[in-house]
């Protein structure tokens, strides 16, 4: 029985390995990126980079604790990202999406995404505490201290990672997620 469960597991983490190496799927002929498709994309990503990280024991209030994918500032998912999630678990953790509109506290959310309209960046990145995964957008965000952002390359949702920024915040980022990585800053 265990055997079928690691099969399964394997399995799976391939095919979203997969998924995330694609970039999920090539946009719409169009010249424009569809957002709706877009965030779709995105949302999932975000469920699924969650698989491949792993956060230091200080990272949760308790054991049972939910991990939390937070959304700063104006929300462009809607109810795309809530969709993706429910019912979804990470690690025998229920994974719950949280809206937020100030910097959350320590050990409220273990994702943090930061929206394209979120003022000030840098400096909330730098109050943030360890064991939070930052996710922005465009590559500025790499710039100014996060950890993933999502790129649009040829009408194909991406991310490049700050794999150094990330040790720092003691998230240690699987191989696997960094292999499908459209850069890897070290």
């Amino acid at each position: 029985m265990e055997q079928v469960k690691q099969s399964r597991r394997k399995l799976r983490n391939a095919w979203v390995l997969t998924c995330l190496a694609a970039g999920i799927a090539a946009f719409a002929d169009g010249q424009a990126v569809n957002p709706s498709l877009e965030y779709q994309v995105k949302a999932a990503f975000l469920l699924n980079f969650t698989k491949f990280v792993d956060w230091p024991p200080g990272a949760f209030a308790a054991a049972d604790s939910p991990i939390a994918i937070c959304i700063l500032g104006n929300d462009p998912f809607g109810r795309i990202l809530d969709d993706i999630v429910q019912g979804e678990g990470v690690n025998n953790r229920k994974a719950i999406v949280q809206r937020v509109s100030q910097i959350p506290g320590p050990r409220a959310c273990q994702v943090v995404f930061f929206s394209s309209t979120e003022k000030d960046v840098p400096k909330t990145l730098s109050s943030l505490g360890s064991g939070i995964l930052t996710v922005g957008e465009g590559e500025r965000f790499l710039r100014d201290g996060g950890m993933i952002a999502f790129v649009i390359e040829n009408r194909r949702v991406r991310f490049d990672i700050n794999q150094t920024v990330a040790a720092k915040a003691e998230l240690n980022l699987s191989s696997k997620l960094l292999s499908v990585a459209r850069t890897v800053e070290k």
